[in-house]
């Protein structure tokens, strides 16, 4: 089964394909994404990398979370999927 898991901390100039060559390290990784502004298409400074094997991805956390990659110390934690949180706090929405 596969797993998602959450980088942080990237570099500004983090590529999609040097993302996925350093994980790849670890096992079969089946997907990877950089999230990016919408307006300017800069990168956030976080994306995710899916896993084919669950095991490979707790490997990757241990052996990632807090190093250095890309010049960056990044944060590789499990994804939590949003559409299992619930709803947002309505105050948090108001404008």
């Amino acid at each position: 089964m596969s797993k998602k898991l959450f980088i942080g901390g990237l570099n500004f100039r983090t590529s999609e394909d040097v993302l996925r060559s350093v994980f790849e390290a670890i096992g079969e990784v089946e997907d990877v994404k950089i999230v990016t502004d919408y307006e300017t298409g800069r990168s956030k400074g976080f994306g995710f990398v899916t896993f084919v094997d669950a095991a490979h991805a707790s490997e990757a956390i241990t052996q990632y979370d807090g190093q250095e990659v890309d010049g960056r110390r990044v944060k590789v934690s499990e994804a939590i999927d949003n559409r299992k949180r619930g709803p947002r706090d309505a105050r948090s929405e108001s404008f």
